[in-house]
């Protein structure tokens, strides 16, 4: 099952030594028993090497990861802003309307089961040009600690519905904080998914200042950025407004004004694929 359905998968070389490794291991304990300790030490910095490129979010080790835009989308001054988390029917349906009126663009990370919950406000994204992606079915915790037949029960359930509620199948997919594990790729690969992350984050489920959110997004700010925000989980402001909406206005001027245009991450993609 796993040669036919992941065949075309080709592993990043840290994978390939990990697998060989692996392999490589017993048999030299087999031979030469003496040596175990050194075998063990060299398999245990393995996995924690493994351990480390799954927890780091913007990591590529393990696999193909969006961390910015293709150079040809950043060489045309295209920036991308991305929403996590929702669709939440107290706050995207303002998310859209802002975006309407700065000409915005976004691509939104929706949880499957929440797009179940709003399939309308779902079809909403798409159809005032956005994109609904891959965000998981239901955003546990307990995802880097899944094996294959975990990942792709997870994914492809996530795939089915959001396709079934928009009609366009997602083409990226971000896992809930970033985090996974090795046997995520094949699964991406399998789907047809790009493992997406970002180039910077506002923080903006924990950090309640609008203005600290918008320094953190506007740092450096440049053509190809991937930006995070949410929509659902937001933080509120001290006046209990979720911090997105206050952020975006002034965040959607900032790129007009260094002369940037917001693009989908398919959007994207398909321009770069021309």
């Amino acid at each position: 099952m796993f040669f036919t359905d992941y065949q075309n998968w080709q592993p990043t070389p840290l994978m390939k030594a990990s697998f060989m490794l692996t392999l490589a291991a017993p048999l030299a304990i087999a031979i030469q028993p003496s040596i175990w300790p050194w075998a063990l030490a060299v398999v245990v910095v393995d996995n924690l090497v493994l351990t480390f490129a799954g927890l780091w979010p913007r990591c590529s080790w393990t696999g193909s990861n969006w961390t910015s835009l293709p150079l040809a989308a950043a060489k045309r001054g295209e920036i991308a802003i991305t929403i996590d988390d929702g669709p939440d029917p107290d706050v995207t349906p303002a998310v859209l309307d802002l975006l309407d009126r700065h000409g915005g663009k976004a691509t939104f990370f929706c949880i499957a089961e929440k797009a179940e919950r709003y399939p309308d406000l779902c079809r909403d994204i798409v159809k005032r040009g956005h994109a609904v992606e891959n965000h998981s079915m239901q955003h546990k915790y307990h995802l880097p600690f899944l094996l294959l037949a975990g990942w792709f029960a997870e994914l492809n359930a996530a795939q089915n519905a959001l396709t079934d509620i928009t009609g366009v199948r997602p083409r990226f997919f971000r896992p809930p904080v970033g985090l996974r594990n090795p046997w995520l790729d094949p699964v991406l690969n399998r789907l047809d998914l790009q493992l997406a992350s970002w180039t910077r984050r506002g923080f903006d489920t924990i950090e309640k200042s609008p203005p600290v959110v918008l320094a953190k997004l506007l740092d450096n700010l440049t053509a190809g950025d991937i930006l995070l925000l949410h929509d659902g989980k937001a933080a509120r402001t001290a006046s209990g407004v979720p911090v997105i909406l206050e952020v975006l206005p002034p965040l959607l001027d900032a790129i007009a004004a260094a002369k940037l245009h917001t693009v989908t991450l398919s959007q994207s993609l398909e321009r770069c694929q021309q």
